[in-house]
C-alpha cells in the first residue's frame, strides 16, 4: 500500500501547490459535506417540503455513516497527515511537506471516507427523488433526458468536489474518498428500495438504535480483547497534528456513533408522539405522523423556525473536559434536532396559528 499511498500524497501536494487560490473553497465544501449539514440544514427543509425523502435521508445519513464506522475499524486506514511522517517508504529521501487545516486532523481510521460516502448518499437520495418526481411531468422524452442530464451532472460535480476537498486538505487519500463515494451510492440505493422505513414502528426505532450501538460497542470491546487498539488513530493525529486545537473530541468514531443514533432514536420518537394527528399521516407523509394543516404557508413556516431553531441549537457546545459526559451530551443533543423539526416546530406553529385564527374571527 506505500506506493499507493505515496501516489496519494503527491495528488495533496499537487493540488496544494497549484490550486492555493481555491483553499477556501475546498474547506467551505469539504465543511459543508460533513453530517452536520444534513441533520442541521436538509432534513428540517426536506422533511416539512417532502417528508418522506426527509426521512429516507435520515436512515441513509445515519445508517451509511455507521457501516463507514464498521469498515474503518476493521480496514486501518491511513490517513495522509500522519502516514508522511511515520512512512520508511521515502529513505533518506527528503519527506513531501503537506498543508493542514483545521480540518485535517480526523482522529479516526482513513478509509473509506466518511465525508466522502455521506454526500454521496445524501446527494443520490436527493437527486432521485427529485428526479422522481420531475419525470412526471415531462412532455418528451427529451425534456426526460434533458432533466436526467442536468440532475445527474450536478451530482458527479457534487461528488468531485468533496472527494478534491478531502485529499487537498490531506484528511484522505484518493483511493479512500473512491471507495467511499461507490459505498454510499450502493446504501442509498438500497435504503430507496426498501419502502418498510416508512412504516417502522417506535418499538422498532428503539431497537435499530440499540442494535446499532450495541453491534459497534462489542465490535470495539471484540477487538480489544485481542490486543487490537482502536484508538491507535487518535494516538496518531495527537502527534502529528501541527495545531492541537485541530484535534477535536467530536471528529472522534465513538462521537460520530452516538451523535447518529441520536438521530434515529429522536426521529423515530418524534414521528410516533401522541400530540400528533395520526390521521393525516398517510396521506401526507407515508411515514410516521404529521399534522392535518399541510397547506404550503404552514409547512414553509415550520422549515423557517425550524432552521433557526436548529442553528441556536447547534451553539451549544458539550463540555469535552470529561469525555462520558461528552458522549452522553452529544446523544441528548442529537436526539432534540428531530424532535424539534418533526414535532416541536409543527406543533408550536399549529397552535400559534389557532390562536391568529381565533383572534380573527372576534
Amino acid at each position: 500500500m506505500d506506493a499507493v499511498h505515496s501516489y496519494g500524497v503527491e495528488i495533496t501536494r499537487y493540488l496544494q501547490e497549484n490550486y492555493a487560490d481555491a483553499q477556501g473553497w475546498f474547506l467551505f465544501v469539504s465543511s459543508a459535506a460533513d453530517l452536520r449539514t444534513t441533520f442541521l440544514i436538509l432534513f428540517p427543509l426536506l422533511f416539512h417540503l417532502q417528508p418522506a425523502t426527509g426521512v429516507r435521508l435520515v436512515w441513509v445519513a445515519v445508517l451509511g455513516d455507521w457501516i463507514n464506522l464498521v469498515c474503518k475499524w476493521l480496514l486501518f486506514g491511513e490517513r495522509p497527515y500522519w502516514w508522511v511522517q511515520e512512512t520508511s517508504f521515502y529513505g533518506n529521501s527528503t519527506i513531501p511537506q503537506l498543508k493542514q487545516f483545521p480540518m485535517t486532523c480526523e482522529t479516526g481510521p482513513g478509509s473509506p471516507s466518511g465525508h466522502a460516502m455521506g454526500a454521496a448518499g445524501v446527494y443520490y437520495t436527493l437527486i432521485t427523488s427529485v428526479l422522481d418526481t420531475s419525470l412526471l411531468h415531462c412532455r418528451s422524452p427529451a425534456q426526460c433526458w434533458c432533466i436526467k442530464l442536468l440532475l445527474w451532472t450536478v451530482f458527479w460535480v457534487v461528488q468531485v468536489c468533496v472527494c478534491l476537498s478531502r485529499v487537498f486538505i490531506g484528511a484522505h487519500f484518493p483511493h479512500q474518498v473512491v471507495s467511499g463515494v461507490v459505498l454510499g451510492v450502493v446504501v442509498a440505493e438500497g435504503l430507496n428500495r426498501a419502502a418498510w422505513i416508512h412504516h417502522v414502528s417506535f418499538r422498532g426505532y428503539t431497537r435499530l438504535t440499540l442494535f446499532l450501538l450495541s453491534f459497534a460497542l462489542g465490535l470495539y470491546v471484540l477487538l480489544n480483547t485481542i490486543a487490537i487498539d482502536l484508538l491507535w488513530s487518535l494516538a496518531k493525529a495527537q502527534r502529528w497534528c501541527i495545531t492541537e486545537a485541530w484535534v477535536r473530541l467530536e471528529t472522534t468514531p465513538f462521537a460520530s456513533l452516538l451523535r447518529n443514533t441520536g438521530v434515529l432514536f429522536g426521529l423515530g420518537t418524534a414521528l410516533h408522539l401522541p400530540v400528533l394527528d395520526s390521521s393525516a399521516v398517510r396521506d401526507s407523509l407515508g411515514c410516521g405522523r404529521i399534522f392535518t394543516r399541510i397547506c404550503a404557508p404552514f409547512r414553509l413556516a415550520c422549515a423557517i423556525a425550524a432552521l433557526l431553531l436548529l442553528h441556536m441549537l447547534d451553539t451549544f457546545g458539550p463540555p469535552v473536559h470529561n469525555h462520558s459526559l461528552f458522549y452522553l451530551l452529544s446523544f441528548c443533543k442529537s436526539t432534540t434536532v428531530p424532535l424539534t423539526a418533526v414535532a416541536f416546530v409543527p406543533y408550536l406553529v399549529d397552535r400559534a396559528v389557532n390562536v391568529v385564527a381565533k383572534r380573527g374571527h372576534l
